[in-house]
């Protein structure tokens, strides 16, 4: 809504121009989220309590683990549910709804909290600690992994567009002398605003794309860029092109003849895995990218929900998690800062940006009523949602791979579990007290919060480490 109004009006007054700005938008959307939360809080707490929504505390396994942890039955669960209805109304406010990398991470995020809200009204309606059979849960998250899947194939969210826009100029001065050169007119009077002139470059640009054809293939001298999507497209007769390949090829011919100024992409990047650490090194897989989507929805939802079994640690460890993957999509959506660090390009991406600092704004407001002792649990709402989330956001940003080291807290959470598990089936033997791994150290004589405060520190230490890897190419 204000990114829209600011659009109107910064012709009007230019300060109203900074609400288009996507680090203010980001900003006012990590505060309004936390504002909202906050706010909101209270109210939906008392109605958790009012309805009798209330966490059951499971005695059969651990005794001891019960002895710690029951003083918690009867805390309102469903929590997560604060984090969805703030953040929905956040974006209302500082979200741009024509982007649909917004709309994708919005929808995994929605759906897959609407899952959790499904088992954990299951678990209410049972009185007991069993919601959804694990059959039904992962079949909800295999849809949603397989569609978007599915989606990213057939729409792929890498350059592959046919027009540019303010996000693909890598240098603007360099991309006025390219504009000049295709005819762009300096002399009538009309560039004399503070948009006119990027506003022009783009014109003249788009105007040459649309309207190029064979004279701007002549002009390029395509024939020797070394480019294998304009190979391609160039091995097929000129006249059996479409319009949308035509404009395509033309765009494909700018950006390989000027790259200083203009974003270039790699051919069919969106089914291909960056390898962190390495200079446009990539994993081709095809179509399998499908199932490999499939595969980082579902494990980090799943890790998120397998982290959430202490007062404030699957929220904090999220949070960590978003303020890395924020910072990489507002990286991967400048054709500059993602040039200069050898990352996928991924124009799109700047809306992440404002998704991810909604939800660490929430995420502050939920942890405000989650921490030691806390007044409301997250419940399989909010870590499915939050999991899915941050697994769709590592996907968006073409930053999959990197996941492992982000959500390095989760990875090992949900490793400690798979451990435990092939342990006792191969050798009847248990490497921990208990998992998944937070509960070990609780047994071990670890107060709550002492556990909780150190994973945080791990989850830090892993998000800085990630960081760290973008320069390492």
């Amino acid at each position: 809504m204000l990114y829209y109004l600011g659009l109107t009006l910064r012709d009007v007054f230019t300060p109203f121009n900074v609400l288009t700005y996507n680090t203010v938008r980001a900003g006012g959307a990590a505060m309004t989220g936390f504002l909202i939360a906050l706010l909101i809080g209270p109210t939906l707490i008392h109605w958790l309590r009012m309805l009798k929504v209330g966490q059951f505390i499971r005695q059969e396994h651990v005794a001891d683990l019960h002895a710690l942890h029951q003083k918690k039955e009867g805390t309102p669960t469903m929590g997560g549910s604060l984090i969805i209805i703030s953040t929905l109304i956040t974006m209302l406010f500082w979200g741009r709804f024509s982007n649909r990398l917004l709309l994708i991470a919005l929808g995994v995020f929605v759906v897959l909290g609407a899952l959790g809200f499904l088992d954990d009204y299951t678990k209410l309606r049972r009185k007991e600690n069993q919601g959804l059979s694990a059959r039904a849960k992962f079949a909800g998250q295999i849809i949603v992994g397989l569609l978007l899947g599915a989606y990213l194939i057939a729409y792929p969210i890498t350059p592959g567009r046919t027009h540019l826009t303010a996000n693909d100029i890598r240098d603007w001065d360099e991309a006025f002398r390219v504009a000049e050169r295709l005819g762009l007119d300096t002399e009538d009077g009309t560039i004399n605003g503070p948009f006119a002139k990027q506003e022009a470059i783009l014109a003249t640009l788009n105007q040459v794309i649309e309207e190029g054809d064979g004279k701007l293939l002549a002009a390029m001298d395509a024939e020797q860029l070394d480019n294998e999507e304009i190979q391609a497209l160039l091995g097929n007769p000129r006249t059996e092109l479409s319009a949308r390949e035509t404009h395509r090829l033309n765009r494909l011919v700018l950006e390989t003849s000027f790259p200083t100024a203009l974003a270039s992409g790699i051919p069919n990047l969106h089914t291909k895995l960056e390898i962190p650490g390495f200079k446009e090194v990539f994993i081709p897989l095809g179509t399998l990218y499908i199932l490999f989507v499939l595969l980082v929805v579902v494990g980090s939802s799943n890790a998120v929900n397998l982290t959430d079994g202490l007062d404030g640690l699957a929220i904090g460890a999220s949070i960590i998690s978003l303020m890395a993957y924020t910072a990489i999509a507002y990286i991967v959506s400048r054709a500059d800062w993602s040039s200069y660090l050898f990352l996928v390009y991924v124009p799109e991406a700047a809306e992440l940006t404002v998704f991810g600092a909604a939800l660490l704004g929430t995420g502050l407001g939920f942890l405000w009523f989650n921490s030691h002792p806390a007044e409301v649990f997250m419940g399989d709402t909010g870590s499915l949602a939050l999991g899915g989330a941050l697994g769709t956001m590592a996907i968006l940003t073409k930053q999959e791979l990197l996941l492992i080291v982000v959500g390095g807290l989760f990875v090992m959470e949900a490793g400690s579990v798979i451990l435990q598990v092939a342990s006792f089936k191969l050798r009847g033997k248990r490497i921990f007290r208990m998992t998944p791994i937070h509960h070990h150290f609780e047994l071990k004589g670890w107060s709550e919060t002492k556990v909780t405060i150190r994973f945080w520190i791990l989850a830090i230490v892993f998000a800085l480490m990630s960081l760290g890897a973008l320069k390492l190419r």
